[in-house]
């Protein structure tokens, strides 16, 4: 996300969409800025030397994963919705780039457009940029649940996952009270990429915003949702595997992308 820091890995935001976003936004933390995000004995509240190290470790990691993305890889070819479902069902849940920024281009079509209730964004890279930034990488999780081709609607594949973790918002960042996200990719029909995400939320944005602000009154005051229930951890066929940016190269869908020469 763009707060006006010239630096090569803050992503663009064409357009904030209401005015606490837009407001929070000016409050971002520079990428070199390293802070505490967990919850340490440290009365002065400058961050430890563990939680520096730590924050510092995370961030060096997440820039280098962005920066051996090669956004100018060959697209993957058009296929069933339901393969392509399933393939990103496991990348997402090994790579959890909603969070981490770590995307596989060979999904995505060159005029791909991201939006949220918060925010719109145009291209891939951008739109990868803008989440490894807003997001701690220490702590930040995006627990897939699901990822399915939708029952109502056409072209479209629907994910639903639990976010955790923190904003890099503030001197201290921001904690995220768990809850669900569902986040519908719009494939072209020409070229079976990935043209358009919309992610929704199962609550309210007063609601998020409130519990980031005052995380104490969550579960005091009656007007506050709990926070989302933790996520079973799933198991994938092991002849199913990721092999880096290349998609799944075992199996069923592995065979299948190795007649397309992936």
């Amino acid at each position: 996300v763009d707060n006006g820091n010239d630096n090569d890995n803050d992503g663009t935001v064409d357009e904030y969409r209401n005015i606490a976003t837009a407001f929070l936004s000016n409050f971002l933390q520079p990428q070199n800025t390293n802070r505490n995000g967990d919850n340490d004995d440290n009365d002065s509240g400058a961050p430890s030397a563990t939680a520096t190290t730590t924050t510092a470790t995370a961030t060096a990691t997440s820039r280098e994963i962005l920066s051996k993305i090669d956004f100018q890889a060959t697209k993957a070819p058009k296929m069933p919705i339901e393969t392509l479902a399933s393939i990103l069902d496991r990348e997402l849940y090994e790579k959890e780039w909603f969070v981490t920024g770590n995307v596989n281009p060979i999904y995505f079509d060159d005029k791909f457009k991201f939006q949220d209730p918060d925010v719109k964004v145009t291209g891939v890279e951008e739109y990868a940029k803008g989440v490894q930034k807003i997001f701690d990488q220490t702590t930040s999780r995006a627990q897939i649940i699901s990822t399915l081709p939708s029952a109502t609607a056409p072209n479209t594949i629907t994910v639903t996952w639990r976010l955790s973790g923190r904003v890099n918002i503030g001197p201290s960042g921001l904690p995220i009270k768990p809850y669900i996200c569902y986040t519908d990719f719009t494939i072209d029909e020409e070229s079976g990429l990935i043209v358009f995400q919309e992610d929704r939320f199962d609550i309210p944005g007063w609601d998020i915003l409130i519990s980031a602000l005052f995380p104490f009154l969550v579960g005091r005051v009656g007007f506050l949702r709990e926070a989302a229930e933790e996520v079973e951890e799933r198991v994938f066929d092991d002849e199913d595997v990721v092999a880096g940016s290349g998609g799944w190269r075992g199996g069923v869908f592995g065979g299948m992308l190795k007649n397309f020469g992936l």
